[in-house]
Order: C-alpha cells, then structure tokens, then sequence
C-alpha cells in the first residue's frame, strides 16, 4: 500500500510544506548526472560516491515523507524476511513491481542466472534492490517516480515473488528498520547513518534509530540522562579515533607499585614520535616541574591524558589534535634517567592506571565495556568477543 495522509485535503499548506522539507532532505545524494561508471552499471553492491564526502553522517527523516514519496514495492504482496536481510514479497503472477523512492535506475540486466536484477540509487542515500522478476520496464539513467512501475513479476517453478533489499553504500541493511513488513508502512522515525572509521574505503556504518539516538551519550555532556553512563572500548576501537601513545614501546615502569607511579612509562628509542591517543585540546605544553617537557589533552567524557619528559613538544596550548597526530618526541627532560615517555589518564581529575583504556601487550584498546560516574568513579566489565552478531 502507498503511503497516504488523511490531512492532505484539510490542510494543503502543510502539505506543501512538507513536500518542500521532502524534496530538501531527500536531494543531498542525487547524483551529479544520471551517469553511472561502468563497475556500477554491473555490480549490485557497490560503494556509493560521495555519500560521506561532506559528513560522517547522514539523516533521513521519514515522519517529513508525503504521500507521493514513498510506495511498498509489492502493494497488495505478503512478505517474509530472510535471514540474509532481503524480504520475499509473494504476489501472483503479472503483479506490477513499483519504485520506493524516486530515484535513478543504476543497474537493469540479468545476473548470472538469467534473473532480471534492478537497482535504484535514491535522492536520500539509499539504494532498493529488485529481483526474481520476470521482466525490467526501466533502463539504466532512467529516472523514476516513487510508485512507478519498473518490473513484472513472472513465476519460476510455480511460484511468484519479488526479492527486495535496501542498501547502504553496497552494503545491506534489515528492511524491517525502515518499514513494517507485515503493514508495508514506513517507520515514522528519524534514522542517523554513521560512518565507522576514518578510512576513505571503509564501506562500514552504523544504522542509529531515534531511540538509540535519544539514549546515546553526548561525549561533551555525558551525564545528561543520569548520573553514570557506559562507554564501550571495543566499539570505540572500530571507529579508529584512537591511538596507541608510543607505537612499538615496551613498558619499562607500570602504573602503582612502591613508589607509586602515577602513570605507565613506555620506551622505545630517543626522539622516537609520540602521538595523541584520542582526538581533544592541549591544555598545557611546556615545562611542568619533575616531568619535564610535558603535554596535557583534554579528551571528551571527561578524560585526560599526559605525556612527559618530551625533548620536543610540537604542539601549543588550545590546539586541536586528532587521534595519532603527532605532538613530540621521546626524551629525558625532569626527573628521568632515561629517554622515554611517561604517560597518564585521568577521568574528572581522578587519576587512573592506563592500562584501564590500554591492554599495553597489545598496544590497543581493552575489549572492555567502562561504567563511569560523575564523581569520578570507573568500573570495568570485559566484553564478550566472541558472542554471536
């Protein structure tokens, strides 16, 4: 069933409004041309260009869309979803297959096993993906209207249906966050899609409901909702926003013991490059009294770390670092007897062993998920890595 709104006659104004902010939120991925490589004219799951150019993020606002922007592909079908996140629509024979979105026809051919296969890059970011029917009405650069025919179902060993999925940058997603596969009707919701990494090749993201959206945590304002939240390092090491201090150092001096060390001391070679471990603000660099040469960065949820005994610091107060951006080099400046780099976290000004962020063996990010409260507390839970996903 299309989409349909019981206000349309009663109030146009707000209809036309609503077609505006549609046509607005709805036009930031049209392609430039309605050409298409070569690569995507052949392959059904490919990156889209430019899709995380300008943002690592993007929103599609499904509570804006009017009754012409969105169409179930198979009004009158039954569909079940498949484990491997595509739905089966079951109609009869001669069913006429119709677009979601508007959108432009990337790809229209038969695949390998003679099934006639579609693909429709959208305006929003998404891409829909038809097969199993028996014949494509539409030609690849060919734009289409949400609601118009592209295809007709066939039937093929005596039964009739349509594959339907929804990609992402080549990348499928559960149709069931967007529509209701039983009603046909789109979610009336807000979704967020995130990019995961830093790489420029990264396919990866992450699909954010509105209500995870209201539950996340404001890394600048972590106790919004509460007096503690939760911070999951295994998924903080997905992103890459992160860096281990000094790559390739051993540690010569732990955290604690006798004397108590307030940090972990890691060495490698003098003059060796030091690098920030999460992006943030230089607060302090310069001379600071037996640490010699010292750098502080404040970090979101309310850490920071230290770095000491530098030769060379190349950064100044109130800069802005990113993770692994290189602010020093290795030295014996203060109290050291040694060149190396003496290294502290601490969390609302409580200071803490590193290795509670740092699995030091590793050189990488404990698989560990941290509850931290506002009055400088941190208890640690490790994960289950190897749970099914």
């Amino acid at each position: 069933m299309c989409l349909k709104s019981g206000d349309e006659m009663k109030f146009p104004l707000r209809k036309l409004i609503l077609s505006v902010a549609s046509v607005m939120s709805l036009s930031a991925f049209a392609p430039d041309s309605e050409q298409f490589t070569p690569a995507e004219r052949q392959q059904v799951s490919i990156a889209t260009p430019h899709l995380f150019d300008k943002s690592d993020q993007f929103y599609i606002d499904f509570k804006k869309l009017s009754s012409t922007d969105y169409c179930f592909p198979l009004p009158v079908g039954k569909s079940i979803l498949l484990p491997q996140q595509e739905l089966e629509i079951r109609t009869p024979k001669g069913d006429a297959v119709k677009a979601m979105f508007e959108g432009t026809v990337r790809l229209s051919k038969r695949n390998a096993a003679q099934i006639p296969v579609l693909v429709i890059r959208h305006k929003n970011g998404l891409e829909t993906v038809y097969s199993h029917q028996v014949q494509n009405l539409v030609k690849v650069g060919e734009h289409v209207r949400a609601g118009q025919t592209i295809a007709i179902i066939g039937e093929r060993a005596g039964r009739s249906f349509l594959r339907f999925s929804i990609m992402v940058n080549g990348a499928r997603i559960n149709p069931a966050i967007i529509l209701s596969p039983a009603s046909h009707q789109l979610h009336a919701q807000l979704l967020q899609f995130k990019k995961v990494g830093n790489c420029a090749c990264n396919r990866l993201f992450s699909v954010v409901t509105e209500e995870q959206q209201r539950a996340e945590v404001d890394p600048e304002n972590p106790f919004r909702n509460g007096n503690s939240f939760q911070l999951n390092l295994s998924e903080v090491k997905k992103t890459g926003q992160w860096a281990y201090p000094l790559p390739c150092a051993k540690v010569i001096s732990p955290y604690g013991g006798r004397r108590g060390h307030g940090g972990v001391d890691l060495k490698t070679k003098p003059n060796d490059k030091i690098v920030a471990a999460f992006d943030g603000v230089v607060t302090l660099s310069g001379p600071h009294y037996g640490y010699g040469n010292c750098i502080k960065i404040k970090h979101k949820y309310g850490f920071e770390t230290l770095y000491s005994h530098q030769s060379k610091n190349f950064v100044k107060v109130g800069q802005k670092v990113k993770a692994g951006e290189v602010i020093g080099l290795t030295g014996r400046t203060g109290r050291a007897t040694t060149a190396h780099l003496h290294f502290e976290i601490t969390y609302r000004g409580r200071r803490y062993n590193p290795n509670i962020l740092f699995d030091h063996a590793k050189r990488s990010l404990q698989d560990v998920t941290l509850t931290l409260t506002k009055s400088g507390k941190i208890t640690s839970k490790r994960n289950n890595t190897n749970a099914p996903k």
